[in-house]
């Protein structure tokens, strides 16, 4: 940080003309974007990233590997972000920190130690692409690479809030409270639970496990809120089972979803197949191109490994979600870690009398999403487009297209 001005302040000396300080002035960095530039790897922004394997690395110190943060739009003082790479052979070093931590394996094989310090009892677990591990606070992890090529992580962690309250190193990175509540030695701490449960806020399918062994490949229960074939799983990790901690979903070839708006903090990083997403300001109604705002709509096409931030921009903007590949479009809804409000995207209107609103109801039954008969026509023209391009042919029921 800067060092303080000691330039001492002088009132107005008129009322007449004369005001205090600055009517316009730079926005100040908050304490996590401040320690994420001390790190010394890349900082990538915007909405989106196309394919993280495009991405420059650099190498990073405290981690004893190479990687590159991503700062994505709307995401700050909710959710962190970073992609990892070890190179072949290698191994990250020991850490701990007060934040809860994900990883995601896009590439390689290797295992995870965990442990509390001071414990002769170590756990390792073994991991492939499409595993899905969860680290809650302050327990001691390392990661081995297993093989000679290179391991690829898409990690998420909720430190942007925790850096900007507690804004102390050490506290942070050198705290030895366990949570109970997150945390055991038990061994089955990392099984996988193959029970599907019913999410007790919302009835939908959830598993309750901190370890997936492949979220790329596993079966997916059939769902269909968000489109007719839709469907979807929500993690429930240990501690966590009330909250929204995300959901890995898939969308039948030749379909998408309806547009939809929530506040900001969800990030779509695709696990299988091809797509694209728009996104664009809520007050510029639900058929900006056919008002003239089309060139207002953010697109960002992504494969397997890339990733888009909904909502961005603040939050509540649309965004809809569409699958122009061939095999099934799957993506998982990447959740950090609990903020200051229950659920993953800070819904809370502060009235606990209230039912939360489901964003799978249409915008004329009091929910967020456009009705497929009431979208702009450009939506489904470029959908169309795009899937000739492939040789391919909208799936979508003609059915939906009459619904309100």
């Amino acid at each position: 940080m800067e060092e303080l001005s000691k330039e001492l302040f002088s009132p107005p000396t008129s009322e007449e003309r004369d005001r205090a300080g600055l009517r316009t002035w730079d926005r100040v960095k908050t304490p996590y974007r401040e320690f994420i530039e001390t790190e010394g790897i890349p900082i990538y922004t915007g909405i989106g990233i196309s394919n993280v394997r495009d991405l420059e690395f650099g190498d990073w110190d405290r981690m004893g590997a190479r990687g590159a943060y991503l700062y994505l739009d709307g995401s700050d003082g909710i959710k962190g972000m970073y992609v990892l790479e070890i190179p072949g052979r290698g191994m990250l070093n020991p850490e701990r920190h007060l934040y809860h931590e994900f990883y995601l394996v896009i590439e390689g094989r290797g295992t995870t130690e965990t442990w509390v310090e001071g414990s002769s009892k170590k756990r390792i677990t073994e991991w492939q692409p499409g595993s899905l591990m969860y680290f809650p606070p302050n327990i001691m992890h390392r990661l081995v690479n297993a093989t000679n090529q290179r391991v690829l992580i898409i990690a998420t962690t909720n430190a942007p809030p925790i850096w900007n309250i507690h804004r102390d190193y050490d506290f942070i990175f050198e705290n030895d409270y366990i949570f109970k509540a997150h945390y055991s030695e038990d061994d089955d701490f990392y099984k996988y639970d193959e029970q599907l449960y019913k999410v007790p806020v919302n009835q939908r399918a959830q598993a309750r496990t901190n370890f997936f062994p492949d979220i790329i490949n596993a079966d997916l229960p059939l769902d269909n809120q968000r489109l007719p074939g839709y469907r979807r799983i929500q993690p429930g990790f240990r501690g966590f089972e009330y909250d929204h901690c995300g959901f890995i979903s898939q969308y039948p070839p030749g379909r998408y979803s309806r547009a939809h708006w929530h506040a900001a903090g969800a990030v779509l990083v695709c696990l299988r197949g091809r797509g694209y997403t728009f996104n664009w300001p809520r007050e510029l109604g639900m058929t900006p191109w056919k008002d003239g705002n089309g060139d207002q709509v953010r697109t960002i096409h992504y494969t397997q490994g890339g990733l888009v931030a909904a909502a961005p921009g603040g939050g509540m903007w649309f965004h809809q979600h569409f699958n122009v590949s061939k095999e099934p479009f799957r993506v998982i809804n990447y959740w950090g870690g609990p903020t200051n409000l229950r659920g993953s995207m800070g819904r809370d209107d502060g009235d606990e009398s209230k039912q939360i609103t489901s964003g799978n109801l249409n915008i004329k039954e009091g929910g967020s999403s456009i009705a497929y008969g009431e979208e702009d026509p450009f939506v489904r023209e470029m959908f169309e487009s795009e899937l000739a391009k492939e040789g391919l042919k909208s799936e979508m029921p003609e059915s939906v297209y009459s619904e309100q």
